[in-house]
């Protein structure tokens, strides 16, 4: 995995997490809901991995709630608010680069807040939203996916209550390296972010919020990946000033060594309040999906911040919505298994792709 520079996508499966699993199989396979002892012995292993998750969070385990993953956290975080909040309004207030799964939740109902060029809104604009009619609830992300930019959430959440609407947090990026901002009342998580397996979410909800399930039935719970996501929770979070301090200062070298290398490049997003290990950075002159099929060909899975991808022929909102470059972009999200060797090797091969892409579409030298 020494090249594997996507973990805010997916983080590799935490060897804790594949040792609860495998655990879990043996024990957890019975109905949680049923009385039998093996059932009991299932729901002991689910209410476990909810209090696990419960405590790393400050919250009581009945708060907790596991979802197949973390868009469908958003989803049932907006489709609830609004079902219970109804005879007040429909309206959303969000971030203009928030994840697109909460966009797509949100729909056309919403009020965007603008960002700044560093990523970040303004609490101040969202705060005079949040006051007008027919608002059902805002949603804010704990910092940003593509550039890591963190959100003045406590800021937004006082004043979110103050007009008496409650506040939507994704914490997918945060939850697995700090504690989460205060004041949210709802907030949604992703296991794939810390090394726990995909197909697991959570939705937190506090005591106060208005929330009608908008669930049909309730999903029967995978009590093995429910039990591994919780196990590299607790694991990652043991660790993560340790691991955050070691990948900031690496994410710190890339964010130098690459513009001085690399002519007309542009690194994105807030270069101190950020989190510890994701950044971006634009090439000017350079198609961004062949650069990210060149650096592929040398051993580095990295995404792109803008991405005219083949399914959306779209470049990334978030970069537009901050006025930078939409093309020709990077993200390299570096996880607790990346070695500085593995950095080394990247900046060192990093200019000669470039130059090799400028000059194969006849822009070198400008």
């Amino acid at each position: 995995m020494g090249g594997y520079f996507d973990a805010a996508t997916a983080t590799p499966l935490h060897p804790v997490a594949r040792e609860a699993m495998l655990a879990a199989l043996t024990d957890g396979w019975a109905d949680p809901g049923r009385l039998y002892p093996e059932a009991r012995r299932a729901r002991q292993l689910v209410d476990a991995a909810l209090s696990v998750v419960a405590e790393i969070l400050g919250e009581r385990p009945e708060r907790v709630h596991a979802t197949p993953g973390g868009g469908e956290a958003a989803g049932y975080a907006v489709a609830g608010v609004r079902r219970g909040r109804r005879r007040i309004g429909g309206t959303v207030v969000r971030s203009a680069v928030e994840h697109s799964s909460v966009i797509k939740a949100v729909g056309g109902d919403a009020v965007e807040i603008p960002v700044d060029r560093l990523g970040r809104v303004s609490a101040d604009a969202f705060a005079a939203a949040v006051r007008e009619p027919g608002v059902a609830m805002a949603a804010l992300m704990s910092a940003n996916h593509e550039v890591g930019t963190r959100q003045p959430v406590a800021e937004v959440a006082r004043a979110c209550h103050e007009a008496g609407v409650p506040l939507y947090v994704d914490a997918a990026q945060t939850v697995p390296w700090e504690p989460v901002p205060t004041g949210w009342d709802l907030l949604s998580m992703s296991a794939r972010k810390w090394g726990g397996p995909a197909g697991v979410g959570f939705l937190v909800l506090r005591p106060g919020v208005r929330w009608v399930d908008p669930r049909p039935a309730l999903p029967p719970v995978n009590i093995p990946l429910l039990v591994g996501a919780a196990a590299a929770l607790r694991a990652v979070r043991a660790d993560a000033d340790r691991q955050a301090k070691r990948l900031s200062a690496l994410v710190d070298r890339i964010r130098a060594v690459v513009p001085a290398g690399v002519p007309d490049v542009e690194v994105v997003g807030d270069p101190v309040d950020r989190l510890p290990h994701v950044v971006t950075f634009s090439c000017l002159y350079v198609d961004g999906e062949a650069l990210l099929h060149a650096l592929a060909r040398e051993g580095f899975a990295v995404s792109s911040g803008s991405a005219c991808t083949a399914d959306t022929l779209r470049p990334s909102h978030v970069l537009a919505a901050m006025g930078v470059l939409t093309h020709g972009n990077v993200r390299i999200s570096l996880h607790p298994g990346t070695a500085e060797a593995d950095v080394d090797r990247f900046l060192a091969v990093l200019p000669g792709v470039v130059a090799a892409l400028r000059e194969e579409a006849g822009v070198s030298g400008l």
